[in-house]
């Protein structure tokens, strides 16, 4: 059964930093798109970052570009997102995600977001204060 556990939230003040993290386990597959999505109350669910394991692809929403960053480290079976520079308009539950077929254009290219992600984990919080 895969798991997916998100870890690395809580109160920061506008400027701070957070980095969250998402430990992947069950998953047998070798190849996958892994992404980051948050929802704030009242508003839908907006991709964050995504990356194509095997080639280090990635994408970012424009609202964290230069901000956010996504990274991996397969050993560990573990997907984290680093957040600097946080803004109050950040605060949100973040989740992880990881699919074994998405790939390329639909991962991280302009039809990501046509497929949903298979396997998700339950959230953590990010509160951000002015």
């Amino acid at each position: 059964q895969v798991q997916l556990v998100e870890s690395g939230g809580g109160s920061v003040q506008a400027g701070g930093s957070l980095r969250l993290s998402c430990t992947v386990s069950g998953y047998t597959y070798s190849k996958n798109c892994m992404g980051w999505f948050r929802q704030a109350p009242g508003k839908e669910r907006e991709g964050v970052a995504a990356i194509q394991t095997e080639t280090d692809s990635t994408y970012y929403a424009d609202s964290v570009k230069g901000r956010f960053t996504i990274s991996q480290d397969n050993a560990k079976n573990t997907l984290y997102l680093g957040m600097n520079s946080l803004k109050p308009e950040d605060t949100a539950m973040y989740y992880c995600a990881v699919d074994p077929f998405l790939s390329g254009l639909f991962c991280t290219g302009v039809y990501r977001g046509t497929y949903d992600y298979k396997y998700w984990g339950q959230g953590t919080q990010v509160t951000v204060s002015s």
